[in-house]
């Protein structure tokens, strides 16, 4: 008998402090209409300095894990996508299986940068459709906010703090039809945060760094290139799409995807006006968002795609 793998729960957490392009406009060179017509962000939130990665993860993966009508011990699999650690070792995975109350099944990170949901939701999918895991917890979590320089104009103004999770669970009821992952490493310069630690110091910059229009242009490529993957894989067409979630960077780069793609403005889910760029968070984000206010409905069809530093892309579909 075939087994599929199937979204039973989705769940999310943004930080309480909410940052503003008003607010920005105290703190850098930039205005609010410069931020707005370029970006689409409107504003941004913030962790807390108290608060971890895994704190923000473990409340996003209670409320998946609420709206899955399980419980915490259910969970055999635990991956947490994120660039932005609790610390270098252990995973955030491990800290956030302790935190959850659970132990003994595999728990690790995923480090895809901005496509770190799509990879590790990927991973997941491999687990569970095989039967080596039962349900699966994804998260997507991150603290962008630490690794930003707060006087560079450029990047201060695109990212924010946030989490999003899933749980996974097999099924005889296709969920999970394909998924489709890619990584460049010659662009590994172009969208980076180069530090290292060498006996104690650090070495190169721990801020996000970026080459804006390069970005810009490959992620329009490659995101309309890893849709018409996943359509072609499944035999579908564009206009089959009930719904389109992509990484929440900027809204230009989600229009033009979108148009190139023949998909219709309101069959697109866009979060990036009040999140920001969230990184490996602004998938499962945007998708809990969607699945709670009732847009999401039962048997359609759902694309999620990212582009993040690396390059890494890639796009999952699945029917709800």
């Amino acid at each position: 008998m075939t087994m599929y793998s199937r979204i039973i729960g989705t769940g999310s957490y943004l930080p309480e402090k909410v940052l503003s392009n008003l607010d920005l406009e105290s703190m850098v060179d930039t205005s609010d209409e410069w931020i707005q017509t370029r970006t689409g962000i409107k504003q941004r939130h913030i962790a807390a300095p108290g608060q971890t990665t895994s704190d923000l993860a473990m409340e996003a993966s209670r409320n998946a894990i609420d709206a899955a009508g399980i419980r915490a011990s259910d969970i055999d699999l635990v991956i947490v996508a994120t660039t932005t650690p609790d610390m270098i070792f252990p995973s955030t995975a491990c800290i956030l299986q302790n935190k959850l109350g659970i132990a003994g099944s595999p728990a690790f990170d995923v480090q895809a940068v901005c496509s770190g949901f799509i990879y590790a939701l990927a991973t997941a999918d491999m687990f569970v459709n095989s039967g080596k895991s039962r349900n699966a917890l994804v998260v997507g979590s991150e603290i962008c906010s630490r690794i930003i320089d707060w006087n560079d104009r450029s990047t201060c103004v695109l990212f924010g703090d946030g989490a999003g999770a899933v749980v996974l669970t097999q099924d005889q009821k296709p969920g999970i039809l394909s998924s489709h992952l890619h990584a460049d490493g010659s662009y590994n310069q172009v969208l980076s945060a180069p530090a290292s630690i060498h006996s104690g110091e650090m070495q190169g910059t721990p801020f996000i760094t970026m080459e804006g229009g390069t970005v810009f242009k490959f992620a329009v490529k490659v995101l309309e290139e890893a849709v018409s993957e996943a359509l072609r894989a499944n035999n579908l067409q564009s206009s089959d799409i009930d719904w389109l979630i992509p990484h929440q960077a900027n809204i230009r780069i989600i229009t033009s995807t979108a148009k190139k793609l023949g998909i219709p403005e309101e069959k697109v889910v866009a979060t990036v006006a009040q999140h920001g760029n969230t990184s490996a968070a602004s998938v499962p984000l945007a998708l809990d968002q969607a699945v709670r206010d009732g847009r999401i409905q039962s048997d359609q069809y759902v694309v999620l795609e990212g582009v993040g530093g690396g390059f890494t892309w890639g796009s999952i579909l699945l029917r709800w």
